[in-house]
């Protein structure tokens, strides 16, 4: 997991997004806590997506096994990501409540994360 992302590094959806600004494997259950926490404050308001998914399982010996007989059980789902990765993007919404919004949801994920606004985002235009 070294370097930049190639790939997802732009916003394509919405007006705003975050964005992450280290490496790390996401579980799904992170994933999903920052979805809550940015569709509650926007109180179902707007339109939200998730552009990450986690399809990569992790494995996990249980507790008090010796070394040997195999791989372990299928523990989760993770998704790893790189720098410049756009996570969550939201459109819809007025410029206050975008920020707010992933701020909240940001806190939620173990990454250090920036927020990116669209390029040609005209505050006039608040919905």
């Amino acid at each position: 997991m070294r370097g930049n992302a190639q790939r997802g590094n732009q916003l394509a959806f919405g007006s705003f997004g975050i964005k992450t600004l280290e490496n790390k494997w996401l579980t799904a259950p992170q994933i999903e806590a920052a979805r809550i926490a940015v569709t509650r404050y926007m109180q179902r308001q707007g339109q939200i997506w998730i552009r990450i998914f986690p399809d990569k399982p992790y494995t996990k010996k249980p507790l008090d096994v010796r070394m040997g007989k195999g791989k372990g059980n299928v523990e989760g789902y993770i998704c790893p990501i790189t720098p410049g990765r756009i996570m969550i993007e939201i459109d819809g919404v007025s410029a206050e409540i975008a920020r707010e919004a992933l701020r909240l949801g940001a806190q939620k994920l173990p990454v250090k994360t920036k927020l990116v606004v669209r390029r040609d985002y005209d505050e006039s235009q608040n919905v």
